[in-house]
C-alpha cells in the first residue's frame, strides 16, 4: 500500500478557503508527522501571509479572476492562466508529490489542472452549498469531491461525491470553557449581553456601515459590541461608545465566540461552520458581490430550518440593528437559534478529508 508523504495543498483568494486547508494541513501533521506539505496559491493575495503565519511554505502563482466589470485586467486573463498552469507544472514537477487537493479559487484551477495533466491523485473541496467555477470546471478531471451541504449532484458526478463538511480551526472546538477569559480579554462587563460583527476576513461595508450608524441604538439597549472591521474600514474613534471593541481583524476567534451572546455575519461556508460549531444565535447578512449569490443560498439552507435570521445586504442599512435589538431581547428564539444551527456542524471534517486522502492514495 502507498503512502502519503508528500501533499501539495491550493487554494485562497479569501479566508474560506484558506482556513479550511490549513486545517486539513494540521491534521494531516497530527496524522502523518513527516508529511513534507506545499501549499500553492495566488501570488498577490492574503494566502501568500496567512499560511506562513500558520507555519506552512507556501508557493505563489500569477493569478487573477475576471473582472465582473469591463476592464483591461481581463484582456491578460487567458495569459495569466496559461503563465499559471505552465508554473503550477514546473512546481509539481520539482516537489513530486503523492497527491494535490483543491480548496477553490483560480489558483486551484491551475494547480488542480496541472496535477491531473500528471495522473497525480486529486480531491478538491467544495465549501459552499452552491459549487463555485473552479471546481464545476474540475469536476471530471479530479478523483474525488468533498462536500459540505446535501443535494451538490446538482454539480458533480455523483459517484465521485463524499459528504464531509467544512474544516474549522481546532481551537473553536471547545468554547462555552472559554468565556470568562474571553470577557476578561476583551474587557467586557459580564451583565451585559455582547454582539459579535464579523463581516469576513477582508471586511463588509455594508455591515459596518449599518453597525455605525447604529452603536447609539446598541448601546441605548445596554448591548456591548465586538467589532471585526476588516483593515480598509476606518471608524471614528471619537464616536465609538466604551461599550464597542472595535478591531480591524481578530486573531483570538475562539474567544471572540465565546463571549459572544448573539453574531452578525456574512454567510460564508467557513463562518456559517464555525456558528453551527459553536452554536450562537446568528443573523446573516449575505455578501452580494460573490458568485452565483452563493452566500444567499448557504444561509437559506439553515434559515429554512429556523437555525438563522437572513437580513438581505439591500435591507442591512435599515434592518440590521433593529433585528439585533430584537433578538437581544427574545431569549426565546435565540434558543431555538442555538439549538437548530447546532444540526449543521461537523466537526470532524478535517479528519474526514485526510481519511478520504489516504484511501485515494492507497
Amino acid at each position: 500500500m502507498r503512502k502519503l508523504r508528500k501533499i501539495i495543498i491550493s487554494g485562497g483568494g479569501t479566508g474560506g478557503h484558506i482556513y479550511p486547508a490549513v486545517a486539513v494541513a494540521q491534521e494531516l501533521q497530527k496524522r502523518i508527522p513527516d508529511i513534507d506539505i506545499l501549499f500553492v496559491g495566488a501570488s498577490d493575495r492574503m494566502e501568500m501571509e496567512k499560511v506562513p503565519k500558520a507555519g506552512y511554505k507556501i508557493e505563489g502563482l500569477w493569478i487573477s479572476g475576471l473582472q465582473r466589470s469591463l476592464s483591461f485586467k481581463n484582456l491578460l486573463f487567458p495569459i495569466k492562466v496559461l503563465s499559471a498552469v505552465w508554473h503550477a507544472r514546473q512546481i509539481i514537477k520539482k516537489f513530486n508529490p503523492d497527491i494535490a487537493i483543491g480548496f477553490g479559487g483560480y489558483a486551484s484551477g491551475a494547480l488542480m489542472w496541472a496535477a491531473t495533466s500528471q495522473k497525480i491523485p486529486t480531491l478538491i473541496h467544495e465549501q459552499n452549498s452552491y459549487a463555485g467555477i473552479t471546481n464545476k470546471i474540475l469536476k471530471n478531471r479530479v478523483d474525488t469531491i468533498c462536500v459540505a451541504y446535501d443535494q451538490m449532484h446538482r454539480f458533480f458526478p455523483e459517484q465521485k461525491i463524499v459528504k464531509v463538511g467544512n474544516p474549522i480551526r481546532k481551537d473553536l472546538i471547545q468554547v462555552a470553557s472559554k468565556r470568562e477569559q474571553a470577557i476578561a480579554h476583551f474587557g467586557l462587563n459580564h451583565a451585559q449581553k455582547t454582539v459579535l460583527v464579523i463581516g469576513g476576513s477582508l471586511g463588509a461595508r455594508t455591515i459596518n456601515k449599518a453597525v455605525f450608524n447604529g452603536l447609539k441604538q446598541l448601546e441605548d439597549a445596554g448591548l456591548q459590541l465586538i467589532w471585526q472591521t476588516g483593515k480598509s474600514f476606518n471608524a471614528d474613534a471619537n464616536h465609538l461608545p466604551s461599550s464597542a471593541k472595535v478591531l480591524p481583524f481578530i486573531y483570538e476567534m475562539d474567544l471572540a465566540y465565546a463571549a459572544a451572546d448573539i453574531v452578525v455575519s456574512r454567510a460564508g461556508a467557513l463562518s456559517i461552520a464555525e456558528l453551527a460549531q459553536v452554536q450562537k444565535p446568528v443573523i446573516l447578512v449575505p455578501s452580494p458581490n460573490v458568485a452565483e449569490d452563493h452566500q444567499t443560498k448557504n444561509a437559506m439552507a439553515l434559515v429554512n430550518r429556523e437555525a438563522a435570521i437572513l437580513v438581505t445586504d439591500t435591507d442591512a442599512p435599515e434592518n440590521l440593528i433593529n433585528e439585533v435589538i430584537k433578538l437581544a431581547a427574545n431569549d426565546m428564539k435565540q434558543a431555538q437559534l442555538k439549538n437548530n444551527i447546532a444540526s449543521f456542524a461537523m466537526p470532524d471534517a478535517a479528519k474526514r478529508i485526510v481519511d478520504e486522502l489516504i484511501r485515494l492514495i492507497a
